[in-house]
């Protein structure tokens, strides 16, 4: 079996950011992988499923209620890895070029009250795994120390 496109990554070169993971083309129109990288691969400890399910729900809940992305938002989900998640938009677009949504959707979650969207037995299959507390932490630590000093590196796979 060939090793599919996420694997091929160098992960000992990875930085915490935004990355163009795939594009993919359907029926003539193309939609684009990101691979919002919030722990750096293999040198910092992973993510709780907690808060990675608290910034699931809060994250896909901002998104696909935004008034321009909400059409454009395909899916926002947690990596198996729990160093990140993967958002999938319409078009074929760059990580520069998605900068400013996902700062936006960072802030929402860092700043976050109330009861968290969907977080009961009727909407959710494990409503009891969410940490407001730590996925708002975990998203501020991203907003602050990645998002507002981002670099090349951190929108550019390095080989």
């Amino acid at each position: 079996m060939e090793k599919i496109a996420s694997f091929q990554v160098n992960h000992l070169n990875l930085f915490r950011g935004i990355y163009v993971s795939r594009k993919d083309t359907i029926q003539n129109h193309t939609i684009t992988t990101f691979d919002i990288r919030m722990k750096t691969p293999n040198k910092e400890p992973v993510m709780n499923t907690a808060e990675i399910h608290t910034i699931e729900h809060l994250g896909a809940t901002f998104l696909r209620n935004h008034p321009i992305y909400k059409d454009q938002t395909i899916y926002f989900g947690p990596m198996g890895c729990r160093t990140g998640f993967y958002v999938i938009f319409s078009g074929d677009q760059s990580s520069y070029d998605i900068i400013s949504i996902i700062k936006e959707m960072f802030a929402f979650i860092m700043n976050f009250e109330g009861t968290v969207p969907g977080a009961d037995a009727r909407s959710c299959g494990n409503y009891l795994d969410m940490n407001l507390p730590m996925a708002k932490y975990e998203a501020a630590k991203f907003y602050n120390e990645v998002l507002c000093n981002l670099q090349q590196k951190n929108l550019e796979y390095q080989p």
